[in-house]
């Protein structure tokens, strides 16, 4: 994309592997990022997810690869389907020798898998072979793993199955929430990249098979995993407050409508809780299937983001009601 290839092959150095990346959400970014600076690979196209509505108001918005592509004048392919014959002949055109991909979202077909001679590496934020999928984010709050990591596969066609080229691992903060711990390890992924892309080009890592035990796999979030299970421990929660933030985000239906949670943490006090009913103040409280869960940051349905303490004194009638 730049005059480096030129450069090296005057000097008579191998030129850069010529790349595509494929990527389509946040995490993603970085690690494109990442693969632009490597000096060992030449990045010729990205391809991402086509653009959508978004938002309220529907607002066609591109994901935010495709958006930082564009930022950067790189040759960019957005198929609606990776499998369709105009989307592997676009990608064959290109005479590729490597790929890099995370965050995309479809699944890559053999037919593309075979076209780089040193193949595709996903970026993937989970030590493979636990939560494998679409959400190994959540999955990793929502399971309360005290560790992670990010691992570099070659890929294969099943789902996240394939060797394991490198890996870095590290811990989760007690009250991280699903952007923080992306964010972390999107930079995790993006020098793992650094690191490794070279020694992979040059055959210096040997792939390694995934462990046969331990598998554990996600699936894409919905909507109504948002809801609030009041008979579920408190702690799970807690945890399912912040593996769904922002997507599908989490919620209670009440006799007084449906609140939005945001933040929420776990009471030691034990006391007078029963599941599924609200607790007398100055906090918002709802009796869970061990305890009580504190609800410190709320939005009530057609209404603002507010601290939990502040609905309560609004709407006092809260404090004796319960789970509709």
């Amino acid at each position: 994309m730049t005059a480096e290839p030129a450069a090296r092959r005057s000097a008579g150095e191998d030129p850069p592997a010529r790349t595509v990346f494929f990527g389509s959400g946040g995490f993603a970014v970085p690690i494109l990022d990442a693969a632009l600076e490597a000096p060992e690979i030449d990045v010729v196209a990205v391809v991402s997810a086509p653009d959508r509505p978004a938002g309220r108001r529907a607002v066609v918005t591109p994901s935010p690869v495709a958006a930082r592509a564009r930022r950067l004048g790189l040759p960019l392919l957005q198929p609606a389907r990776l499998r369709s014959p105009d989307a592997v002949a676009a990608i064959a055109e290109l005479r590729l020798d490597f790929g890099l991909l995370a965050d995309y979202g479809q699944i890559v077909p053999r037919a593309i898998l075979e076209l780089p001679r040193h193949g595709i590496l996903n970026v993937h934020p989970s030590p493979l072979p636990r939560h494998r999928g679409a959400t190994p984010i959540p999955a990793t709050i929502l399971a309360g793993d005290e560790a992670t990591a990010v691992v570099l596969i070659r890929m294969d066609e099943s789902l996240d199955t394939g060797p394991i080229v490198a890996g870095a691992a590290t811990d989760v903060h007690p009250a991280e929430r699903a952007p923080e711990l992306e964010a972390r390890l999107a930079r995790l992924g993006a020098d793992l990249v650094r690191r490794s892309v070279g020694r992979w080009l040059r055959g210096e890592i040997q792939a390694q098979s995934q462990a046969t035990d331990g598998v554990t796999l996600t699936r894409p979030l919905r909507r109504d995993d948002g809801r609030l299970d009041p008979a579920l421990p408190a702690a799970t929660l807690e945890r399912q407050v912040r593996a769904f933030d922002p997507w599908p985000g989490t919620w209670l239906e009440t006799q007084a409508g449906r609140i939005g949670v945001r933040r929420a943490h776990v009471e030691d006090d034990v006391s007078r809780a029963t599941p599924g009913r609200f607790g007398p103040g100055p906090d918002l409280r709802i009796g869970t299937g061990d305890g009580w869960l504190v609800l410190d940051e709320v939005q009530p349905a057609g209404g603002r983001l507010m601290a939990g303490a502040a609905l309560l004194r609004g709407r006092p009638s809260l404090a004796s009601s319960h789970i509709a």
